[in-house]
């Protein structure tokens, strides 16, 4: 059986107005994504603003999550960083403070080729002695990972699994079908909304940041797919497809990434989930046209009165 399954949401960050981590909202966060029935937690991912919070701050928040998680699920830590050995240190807190896996990208800023991506990817797991998944992000790392470097590190043992938020299904089946006969291995989607057509062209999970806001939604979906009822899932993932038009309502104002992390945000604040919407700076906040739009189509799909 894979090492890991099913959904696996990238978890949110809350900051209180000073950019500090707000530690009971974050509580607040993680017990929901319990609560909702998920299979596992992604802390310091993409949705977690993994990058603006310092060693320390990884460390708090990696350690804070294994304590009130309690060994209910896994947990997965992102160990992002530019370079092979920032990672390195990274991972070695993450195993210290209780993480089950790490999530490694590859280097970025520095510019390396495939050969290189694959050391770079060796040299960490020489180093730390814990599952790697490998984590395909080019909007952010704007590199690809590409297909025959994926699976030489899935094949030499190097890498457990991939979560794959290229936006290339294509690229997704591929590696899913090279790497089928290897019951060990497994390959998550991190798209919102083509969750069903990945999880039945054979994806073993879902990495879902707006399953921060709806997670009974994704394991519903989840269930309704593993149970072969495909057309009440193709009716989930179109409820999901509608809560999901709130991460455009900023756009233009705001970033992508602040438009759709500062969306969730806003919507677990409307939800009670959390006390504030701030984003780390300088991304840009929701501000109360916005969430106004946001909470209409919370009430839209079942999730607000």
């Amino acid at each position: 059986m894979p090492l890991f399954t099913g959904v696996v949401p990238p978890v949110v960050t809350p900051l209180n107005a000073d950019f500090t981590v707000d530690s009971p909202s974050f509580t607040r966060t993680l017990e929901n994504l319990i609560e909702g029935g998920v299979h596992g937690l992604f802390v310091l991912g993409s949705t977690s603003e993994v990058v603006f919070h310092d060693e320390a701050g990884r460390k708090a928040i990696i350690e804070h999550a294994v304590k009130v998680n309690n060994g209910r699920v896994p947990i997965f830590a992102g160990v992002i960083d530019p370079t092979t050995d920032r990672v390195i240190t990274h991972s070695k807190i993450a195993k210290a403070a209780g993480a089950d896996a790490i999530v490694v990208t590859a280097p970025f800023y520095t510019r390396t080729s495939q050969p290189e991506i694959i050391d770079h990817f060796r040299y960490i797991k020489d180093a730390v002695d814990i599952p790697i998944i490998a984590y395909d992000i080019p909007v952010c790392v704007h590199v690809k990972l590409e297909r025959k470097t994926t699976v030489t590190l899935a094949r030499d043992g190097v890498i457990a699994g991939l979560k794959d938020s290229s936006g290339d299904d294509g690229n997704l089946r591929y590696v899913l079908k090279d790497m089928a006969a290897d019951a060990g291995f497994f390959g998550m989607t991190g798209s919102e909304i083509m969750v069903d057509t990945a999880l039945s062209m054979g994806a073993h999970g879902v990495v879902p940041g707006i399953a921060n806001v709806d997670p009974h939604g994704y394991v519903r979906l989840w269930n309704l797919v593993q149970a072969g009822k495909h057309e009440e899932a193709r009716k989930e993932q179109e409820r999901l497809l509608k809560l999901f038009e709130i991460v455009w309502i900023s756009l233009g104002r705001t970033s992508a990434g602040s438009a759709g992390v500062g969306a969730f945000k806003t919507a677990m604040r409307s939800l009670g989930i959390i006390t504030n919407n701030t984003m780390a700076r300088p991304q840009r906040s929701l501000n109360q046209e916005e969430t106004a739009k946001v909470d209409a189509i919370l009430r839209d799909v079942g999730l607000l009165r």
